[in-house]
């Protein structure tokens, strides 16, 4: 049983898609490769890897299973639903701290800024240190990225978590009450944090300048690593996912385009995301493990990730090197 997970999702049927995708338009649909369920939150890494061509003459068939955030997408890989993970670092520290049994595989890296605390317009909140005595709605649970910038902010405001009143909502049903105004202070993350702010709210404070680490994991489940077969497609998808990401950066406008299209949001918004993705698939290392036993460390000290995690025996390092 995941611990703290679970509690904070819809069932899993509820919430789960499977797209299946064949890796190449001429691939065998009865071959006896691999089928790799890959995890993804709101079709971030379908969107990249479908629109840049990525996995064409693959010798592997492609399941995409899709979340709205984390703590789902981990549930369902613990349940068998998907042989990867895909989050920022905390959601991935939660994970391995509730008990999923994944390994860190990959490293991806941006600026931060695609995590944000977002106030109402009207809520009279200026600053960090008006946050004290608030309600502030974390999503998508408890171990989100956006719970461990309100941390890390108040921390370098003078403040302790205790000043604040976290509420976990899933980030659809914050944005309804956020859009009502029922809640006027949301920490939140990537296509939601850009809805909120072009549906009128107001940025107090991002990820950016360490704020937090800009770090996400791929990860994949254990069962997943002792399939050799699915642990070859699984290495040969993290370089297909490398030279998605290249294009990205170098294919803006056509990034945000296939995001409109695939995404449903507005031109702004794709834009806005098309900005802040990840640029790079990059190897497991000390200065990646160290940087993230400081997030969970901080977490640990203020119970929000219990039991700790020991961040670089969590990772397996055999498939990009």
């Amino acid at each position: 049983m995941i611990r703290r997970i679970a509690a904070a999702t819809l069932s899993l049927s509820a919430l789960l898609t499977l797209t299946a995708c064949g890796a190449d338009s001429s691939a065998d649909a009865s071959s006896k490769e691999a089928t790799l369920t890959i995890g993804d939150q709101a079709k971030t890494l379908q969107t990249i890897v479908e629109a840049s061509g990525a996995l064409k003459g693959a010798k592997y068939q492609v399941k995409w299973a899709e979340f709205e955030g984390a703590a789902p997408l981990y549930q369902a890989v613990q349940a068998g639903a998907a042989d990867t993970g895909y989050s920022a670092d905390l959601p991935a520290l939660q994970a391995l701290s509730g008990g999923v049994k994944v390994k860190n595989v990959a490293a991806l890296k941006n600026d931060g800024t695609h995590v944000g605390i977002v106030v109402r317009k009207d809520s009279g909140i200026d600053s960090v240190k008006d946050l004290k005595g608030q309600k502030v709605v974390v999503s998508s649970a408890k171990g989100s990225v956006s719970e461990y910038l309100l941390a890390n902010a108040l921390r370098q405001n003078g403040l302790s978590y205790q000043d604040v009143k976290v509420q976990y909502l899933l980030p659809t049903d914050a944005q309804a009450a956020f859009a009502s105004g029922k809640i006027k202070t949301w920490a939140i993350f990537g296509v939601y944090q850009a809805v909120a702010l072009e549906q009128g709210g107001r940025l107090l404070v991002d990820g950016g300048d360490g704020r937090v680490s800009g770090i996400g994991f791929i990860n994949a489940s254990e069962k997943a690593l002792a399939d050799s077969s699915k642990k070859a497609a699984l290495a040969d998808f993290l370089k297909r996912l490398g030279t998605a990401l290249k294009w990205t950066s170098t294919h803006q406008e056509a990034y945000a385009k296939a995001i409109e299209q695939r995404n449903g949001a507005d031109a702004t918004v794709a834009k806005t995301l098309a900005s802040a993705a990840y640029s790079k698939v990059l190897p497991i290392t000390a200065d990646v493990n160290k940087t993230v036993q400081g997030v969970a460390d901080l977490m640990n000290g203020i119970g929000v990730l219990d039991p700790n995690v020991d961040v670089a025996k969590s990772a397996d390092t055999s498939l990009l090197k």
